[in-house]
């Protein structure tokens, strides 16, 4: 263990580990306030294949006053690769990062953190949580599920749940574009969702740039078959096979006999997002257009399906990837799969989870956590699941931030009042700024309620809207048009 003061505010803790029998080197970060301890600990999650981020999220729990720790969980912090640990040197998993990497390093992170701001202040927290998002969300849900005493309160979004399925699902647009040959441009994916948008925005009876009625969306892409696309002062004309390839990015991965595999994106998501976050890019490289596999689940199926550093996303046929979405879910589904979704020893110690989801979300399939949401309804009749665990649903907003929704704008505290006063959330509060430069406010509403305008106020504001089990669409009016 070694300790040291890294400003006058604030000291920290690095504690190193390694588990019995194994020769891993894992080390714990713990940063603790010198004034102001608000009496709570604070746990951070990583992201993509890290098992921490950057200074920003401790930096603002330690600004709140929270003792604050992540963990490397004993490897380099990398979040779109894992190759400097997923395989040993003879080419095999490398099963005990992969463990840690999964859950036990989660433990370790709770029970270091907490003993180690127990030492330091002279008594333990009086509350502890967990924050993350994306894989931080993934390792929250680990958290309640196999480690349910760790954590009073556990904030995680976005989750990367069901991993050992969705994770080979991001790939399911790579392996289509290649088999069928067709790589539309970004301009010419934008007129898919632009036309998504407007068959679509209407229907929650707001017409502003988002589509919150995904239920009662029925955009057919094949409708833009034959349209010509303005692309950069030239044009394109829409192909029967690029609407063939969007309706399958939307209907998700299926088998040869069309049985369901996993969930697609929603309406108006982008599909070649920005900065490597898209399940649909290419990019022309030496004259040809070529497919641009999101580096997740690249890497997840070079070094933990095929354990092959140089393996060639661009072969897999429809039957290989049949095979290999098999492959993942019998590999992983038990180590890493965070979808057990009997939570009775969390709910009886008392936590509290909270999690949102942009339904934009380009990476992480929302559908993916209603359903589990759904299946813990199930699991749990006869529960009120609603007293320990809500979800939000964000329109528009993309993964873990981002879009033209509004975003949640302070869901930590909401749950810091859920575990502390009982002051369950009902509503979570969120804003944006749109196109027009104006602020959009909404109250996002529980799970599975939805945000209904009532036709007369503000469609800006969120008291405009109040939360229905059902949409009642009205036709929008050309005021409404002319505002927004």
């Amino acid at each position: 263990m070694s300790g040291e003061t890294i400003s006058p505010d604030i000291c920290e803790v690095i504690v190193t580990l390694s588990h019995l029998g194994e020769n891993d080197k894992v080390n714990v970060y713990v940063s603790l306030p010198l004034t102001g301890w608000n009496g709570r600990f604070q746990a951070l999650g990583g992201g993509g294949f890290a098992m921490r981020q950057g200074e920003e999220g401790i930096d603002a729990a330690i600004s709140q006053g929270y003792a604050a720790a992540h963990t490397d969980g004993g490897f380099i912090p990398n979040s779109m690769s894992p190759e400097t640990w997923a395989l040993d040197s003879e080419g095999n998993i490398n099963w005990s990062l992969f463990l840690n990497f999964a859950s036990r390093s989660l433990h370790d992170l709770a029970v270091v953190g907490k003993s180690v701001s127990t030492s330091f202040y002279g008594k333990p927290p009086t509350f502890s949580y967990w924050n993350g998002c994306s894989t931080g969300g993934r390792q929250g849900y680990m958290e309640a599920q196999k480690y349910p005493e760790d954590f009073d309160g556990i904030m995680a979004n976005a989750p990367a749940i069901n991993w050992h399925k969705f994770i080979p699902a991001e790939i399911w647009g790579q392996v289509v574009m290649n088999q069928e040959q067709v790589f539309p441009t970004r301009c010419e994916y934008s007129a898919f969702v632009n036309a998504s948008i407007a068959a679509c925005d209407g229907l929650d009876g707001v017409v502003d740039g988002v589509i919150e009625n995904q239920d009662d969306c029925r955009f057919d892409p094949f409708s833009l078959v034959g349209s010509v696309a303005a692309c950069d002062g030239t044009s394109s004309t829409i192909t029967e096979p690029m609407a063939a390839l969007i309706e399958k990015l939307h209907q998700g991965p299926r088998s040869a006999d069309g049985s369901f595999l996993w969930y697609g994106l929603a309406y108006g998501t982008y599909y070649d997002e920005t900065q490597r976050l898209g399940l649909a890019m290419n990019a022309e490289i030496n004259g040809k257009r070529v497919g641009i596999p999101f580096p997740i689940t690249e890497n997840w199926t070079k070094f933990f399906i095929k354990r092959d550093p140089t393996f060639n996303i661009s072969t897999l046929t429809y039957s290989d990837y049949e095979d290999l979405f098999a492959d993942s879910a019998a590999q992983y589904h038990d180590i890493i799969g965070t979808d057990n979704p009997d939570l009775s020893a969390f709910r009886q110690r008392g936590g509290k989870l909270l999690t949102w989801h942009g339904v934009g979300d380009t990476v992480i399939f929302p559908d993916g956590t209603t359903d589990y949401y759904n299946r813990v309804k199930d699991t749990m009749s006869g529960v009120d699941v609603d007293e320990f665990y809500r979800l939000f649903l964000a329109p528009g907003v993309g993964h873990c931030e981002g879009g033209a929704g509004p975003v949640p704008v302070d869901p930590l505290s909401q749950l810091v009042a859920w575990v502390e006063e009982g002051k369950a959330p009902d509503t979570m509060p969120a804003k944006t700024t749109n196109a027009n430069g104006a602020t959009v406010s909404r109250n996002l509403c529980q799970f599975p309620l939805v945000s209904l305008y009532d036709g007369q106020g503000d469609p800006n504001l969120a008291e405009s809207y109040t939360c229905a089990s059902h949409f009642a669409a009205k036709e929008p009016t050309s005021e409404m048009k002319d505002e927004l």
